[in-house]
């Protein structure tokens, strides 16, 4: 039977119609089922807030249910481990802190390479360190404590939230930039660490902001300056060391999102995509402030060149430092 050029035609275009609406659909049916977001860290923290805000927003937007995993062993290594080795199918999400940038030159031996093991998504959201003193403590800002410092080599410490973490980096880098001769005393946690610069015991501390903020605001404790590129909301009167002449000093507390490498581009642009609009939102905005974050959400590919140089960043203070590597 011979086939009319023009019913030949009109079956070719309904042949083509049909594969390009069968690869929007393969576009769009993502999520076709439920989602875990791997928080490498306790319930209940920052981290693991923003996880949480983010697994309720996604499964109100795209339909489906993403769900917290909690996995806080071994500094969140165990869980971004597990995140690196899982489906690069979008069915796995990853939510981590600073730690994926630093943990590659704190420790010997890691389950996963972030370089290469990993997607970028986006830069979730950004806490600045904070950099506090004791009330006892004659200085009123940082060019006093400076002064302070130098006329008294080995007498001042710092405390930070523990060895390795984001706290004393940022101590260190500030001690490294300007030559002081400071002691670093690590505390378990951020809130103990605050807690001994209010008792005078170390009388500087470096943490995040969210472990100092109550504490600023109740007057317990005197903020000298943050370490963010502009000041924090939260904190209009407290100057950031760039302004006040250390622009090398420009280090953040971040909340990450990452999904496995090999992930396909139309599920990582669909999950920013709908980041962007979520820490957009004002509710979001303001359950961000209130544990000391601000949105970012800045693009994959802007995400993924700030990753390599934070690990090469974070990599140059632990070894300038002499921080000993994790076995």
């Amino acid at each position: 039977m011979k086939t009319h050029p023009r019913a030949a035609l009109i079956l070719i275009c309904a042949a083509l119609a049909g594969m390009a609406c069968a690869t929007r659909g393969w576009t769009q049916a993502y999520p076709a089922h439920q989602v875990r977001v791997i928080v490498p860290a306790a319930a209940g923290g920052p981290s693991d807030v923003i996880g949480r805000i983010l697994a309720q927003k996604l499964s109100e937007r795209l339909g489906q249910q993403f769900y917290v995993e909690n996995i806080p062993a071994a500094a969140g290594n165990v869980g971004i481990g597990m995140a690196a080795k899982a489906a690069a199918d979008g069915y796995t999400l990853l939510t981590p802190t600073s730690a994926i940038v630093v943990n590659p030159s704190l420790y010997a031996k890691l389950p996963y390479d972030t370089l290469k093991d990993f997607a970028p998504v986006t830069l979730v959201a950004a806490s600045p360190h904070a950099m506090t003193a004791s009330l006892s403590v004659p200085a009123k800002d940082l060019k006093e404590l400076i002064a302070l410092v130098r006329a008294n080599p080995g007498k001042y410490s710092y405390a930070s939230p523990g060895t390795g973490t984001t706290g004393q980096l940022a101590g260190e880098l500030f001690k490294l930039s300007l030559g002081l001769d400071l002691v670093h005393v690590p505390f378990n946690g951020g809130a103990p660490a605050i807690l001994s610069t209010i008792g005078g015991h170390t009388p500087i501390a470096f943490t995040a902001l969210p472990a100092a903020a109550s504490y600023i605001k109740a007057g317990e404790i005197r903020a000298l300056a943050v370490t963010s590129a502009q000041r924090s909301p939260e904190f209009p009167d407290v100057p950031t060391l760039a302004e006040l002449g250390f622009p090398e000093q420009v280090t953040d507390f971040v909340q990450c999102l990452l999904v496995p490498a090999g992930t396909p581009r139309n599920v990582i642009d669909t999950l920013y995509r709908e980041t962007a609009r979520i820490v957009a939102l004002p509710e979001v905005k303001e359950q961000l402030r209130q544990i000391g974050y601000i949105p970012v959400a800045n693009t994959p590919d802007a995400f993924a060149v700030q990753i390599k140089a934070e690990v090469a960043k974070w990599g140059m203070v632990i070894r300038a430092a002499g921080i000993k590597q994790i076995e």
